[in-house]
């Protein structure tokens, strides 16, 4: 009898243990998972998710004879007290060629206030070919009590856009930012040079 419960409590205890990795496991996947999703977006352009590229490979693209529409949208959350807009609210571009837009954001509040901003693009299967070389949304802003500040981005559609079946067709692409107040209580801090 005594030897039956040892080997029970010991499949027992194997089993707990078992369980015990599987769920912390889980618990690292779980972890993992979000920034798993933010750099299969990147490569993939999934769910509009944009490009990232530097300098030296925005120099190695060649500029088509293509033009397109870049529709510009601009976008606010009610827990920051800022006004958002597009200094032009769509331009046209040459495929491949690197072009500029600039937004105008001012702070309506009497206290600096850091935003920070997401973004997209739409159709959804054209974020894979949208490349930004420079962008305000790559870091959170600060602006002062009814400080307005332009912000640049700096883009190009690559020419591969053409050549892919399911994006060939597309004549106008919209880029679409939403402002945020920061929740990043040390980036804010920083910002606003308190300790």
């Amino acid at each position: 009898m005594t030897t039956v419960k040892t080997s029970l409590s010991g499949r027992n205890r194997r089993s707990a243990m078992m369980a015990g990795a599987m769920g912390l496991g889980m618990l690292g996947l779980g972890f993992a998972a979000v920034p798993l999703y933010e750099v299969f977006c990147r490569v993939t352009g999934y769910a509009g998710t944009t490009q990232r590229v530097g300098e030296a490979q925005a120099a190695t693209v060649q500029a088509t004879n293509r033009v397109m529409s870049v529709r510009f949208d601009s976008n606010v959350n009610s827990a920051l007290p800022w006004s958002f807009k597009p200094e032009q609210a769509v331009d046209h571009v040459t495929v491949g060629a690197r072009d500029m837009a600039i937004f105008i954001a001012t702070n309506n509040s009497d206290q600096p206030v850091v935003g920070t901003a997401t973004f997209n693009v739409t159709p959804l299967l054209a974020g894979q070919y949208f490349n930004k070389v420079q962008c305000f949304c790559f870091s959170e802003q600060l602006l002062k009590p009814g400080q307005t500040m332009r912000m640049p981005v700096l883009y190009y559609v690559d020419p591969a856009i053409l050549d892919d079946p399911e994006t060939k067709d597309i004549k106008e692409i919209t880029l679409s930012y939403t402002f945020y107040r920061s929740t990043d209580e040390q980036a804010v801090d920083a910002a606003t040079g308190d300790s």
